[in-house]
Order: C-alpha cells, then structure tokens, then sequence
C-alpha cells in the first residue's frame, strides 16, 4: 500500500472532539449508525478497496503526546476526556464498505464515542482518491494561483472590513497537499484570514481551532428525550452543561430555522453566542436571527452569525455586506477553498447519523436537498413534533 491518507487522528475538524467529549460525559454506552451518501451524479464504486486499506490504515493510528498536550492547552477538554483520547484508536470492524446498484455503501456503526471520529477522515479519503484518479495532472500549485486570483479581488474591495473568514475544508478536499497549500498561504498572505476547523492545520500553524457542533448532536438527542418536541432544547442545554463559557455557536437547521428560534429561548439566547447557518437563504436566516434577538431586547452586536452553506469567498462578501454594523458575522468556507481547482468538477458527500439506539433520527434542514432520512413515517412524526 502507498502512504496513508491520513497520518494523524487530529487531521479532523475541531467538532468532532468537542462532541465526542461531551458525550464521553453524557452518553458514554449511546448506539449510533451512520451512512455515507453521494449527492453528486458519480459512481464510486471503483474506490472501493482502496478505501478498505486507508480504513485499515486509520485504525492504527493514536494520539500521540504532542497530539495531546497540544489539546490539553486549548482550555476546552478535561482531563478525563484526554485521558480517554490518549487510549484512543478506530475501530475498523466498526465500518462496512460495500456496492449496491453500482454506488459505493458505508456503513459504520457502534457506540456514538466511538464512531464520532470516523466521519471526517474517510469523507477526505473518498475525495482525495477520487480526485486523484480522475484530475491526475492538477495539485497544490494550480488550487493556490486560483486562491491568489480571488484574494487579489479581495484586498481592493473598500467594504470589507471586519470581513473574517476560516477554512472549514477538510471533508471534501481535493487532497491533503493542496488543503495545506492552501491554509499555509491564507496564514501568509490573508489578513482576513481567522482559522480552521482542522486541528491539525490549527497544531501545526499556530492558528485558532474553529467549531461548535454538527447535526448530529441535535439528530442525536431525537431519540435521547422523552418528547421528540424537547430534542432541541435537551440538545442545546446539555451542551451549554458541558460548555457553559465556550464553544457557544449554535448550529440551526437540523429541523428548520422557524422550528430552532421557537426553542431558542431567552436563556438559551443570552447563554449562546450566536448561531451557524447550513441551509437555505443566508440573508433570510440572518433577518430571523436579528428579528429574533430584537424581539428579546437583546442587542444583535453582542451576537455573532456563522455562515457555512456552499460559500465562495465572493458569497462570504456580499453577505458581510449585508450585515455590517447590524451583527457580527464570520464565515466558514469549506469546498470552494480547499477543491477548487481549474476544471475541477467538485463532489458533494456527507456521512450523516441514521440512528441512535436502534431507533431512526432525521435532519429536515431549511433547503429540501439536505434532508436526510430513509423512515418515511418517523420523518411525519418529526415534523408534527415540530409543527412543519
């Protein structure tokens, strides 16, 4: 086999970790399962054993010493969670490769602890095996002439202060070598530049760690609360329980926008920071946001709005743009950073949570392309929970 992909169990996005600690303290024996999708037009059948030896490449890997005291001084993770982390490994039994009707199928499924970390590092093996095969003559230097082209257009624009966007590309990159081409120019040459969601990069760089928590911690809490109706706000206080100063962006549309502010409550408003965006209209969704902090009398500049829904730097602009003065705002921007390259056609693949404890969880989502869930008739009872 050539060299793993992935050569470090922190060459994931900072998420992962913050909820895997929480629910090494909260839900230490929760099953969970999880399924990849492909929403592009392309089959990736052909990456199928290749995949399985990277898989058994990754379940070799730990945490090293460096790995860990480089966590230990973020001021994030205690001190039973490192000790947990420093015994760490993935488990490759966890994680069934197959083919059906000439797509490539992943299953992986064991305790939600265990399996949290296996998402990211294997959306990046698919991506950068495929990208590979089918751009064999494109890499770092072509992804970072484009990069320069577009912050070339970017340092001339007078409206575009306080501007701040961080690199949240780690899942669909077209490689490792173009991802830290592109981070190692953006710390040289951006001064708009705020981080990354990979702690690696974050290690390595000297760079802030950026990211809260994904959908499924919210998918999660469906079937981790007695009335599917109080899933968000059992979601969002067990998180504020486990980070009651930090880490206090709270992700929106795992239901829809409307569904998520009517839970959002005046303590949970005041407690969070602000909010991130993945799905629909941004401008739309940052009005709601301001709307809804107005109505509660509190002032929307003491919040901050994330945007991470298939950004370019240019969309990242004009919705700064849009908001300046009116709420603070940062953008996470993820596969039009990190795989984009000239004449490189980009995929579009998720792992998502399908169950927890056996029992099926969903993500609705404010934009119909993202929703995820294969039981048509939980999807119903999801929705009359949430009066959609």
């Amino acid at each position: 086999m050539q060299t793993p992909i992935i050569s470090s169990l922190l060459d994931t996005d900072a998420y992962k970790l913050n909820m895997q600690q929480a629910i090494y303290h909260h839900y230490p024996d929760v099953i969970a399962s999880a399924e990849f999708h492909c929403r592009s037009n392309e089959s990736l059948s052909a990456l199928k054993e290749r995949i399985e030896s990277e898989i058994e490449a990754l379940s070799a890997l730990h945490f090293t010493s460096d790995e860990l005291d480089y966590l230990s001084i973020l001021g994030l993770y205690q001190s039973d969670y490192l000790e947990f982390l420093s015994s760490f490994t993935l488990n490759k039994d966890q994680v069934t490769v197959s083919i059906s009707d000439n797509q490539l199928a992943i299953h992986i499924e064991g305790k939600w602890l265990d399996i949290i970390l296996w998402e990211v590092p294997l959306l990046a093996i698919i991506c950068e095996l495929r990208c590979h095969e089918k751009y064999p003559n494109s890499g770092p230097e072509d992804a970072v002439n484009l990069l320069k082209s577009k912050l070339a257009s970017l340092s001339v624009a007078d409206t575009n202060k306080g501007f701040q966007f961080v690199d949240f590309g780690t899942r669909r990159r077209f490689s490792k070598a173009v991802h830290h081409a592109i981070v190692d120019h953006l710390v040289h040459h951006s001064a708009h530049f705020g981080g990354t969601s990979n702690l690696l990069l974050a290690m390595q760089y000297g760079i802030p760690a950026v990211g809260t928590q994904a959908h499924e911690w919210f998918q999660a809490h469906q079937q981790l609360t007695g009335d599917l109706a109080d899933s968000q706000q059992l979601a969002l206080n067990r998180w504020l329980q486990e980070y009651p100063n930090t880490l206090g962006i709270a992700l929106t549309d795992c239901i829809n926008m409307d569904a998520f502010l009517k839970d959002f409550t005046p303590h949970l408003s005041h407690q969070f920071s602000g909010l991130r965006h993945d799905s629909g209209d941004p401008i739309a969704w940052g009005e709601k946001a301001i709307a809804h902090y107005e109505s509660l009398s509190i002032n929307p500049m003491e919040k901050t709005l994330i945007f991470s829904d298939g950004l370019t730097i240019d969309k990242a602009l004009n919705i700064h743009q849009h908001f300046c003065g009116r709420i603070n705002t940062s953008f996470g921007i993820g596969t039009q950073l990190t795989c984009h390259l000239p004449d490189v056609e980009t995929l579009n693949i998720v792992i998502k949570l399908v169950s927890c404890n056996g029992k099926p969880v969903a993500k609705i989502s404010d934009e119909p392309g993202k929703s995820i869930c294969r039981d048509n008739e939980y999807l119903d009872a999801l929705r009359k929970a949430f009066n959609i």
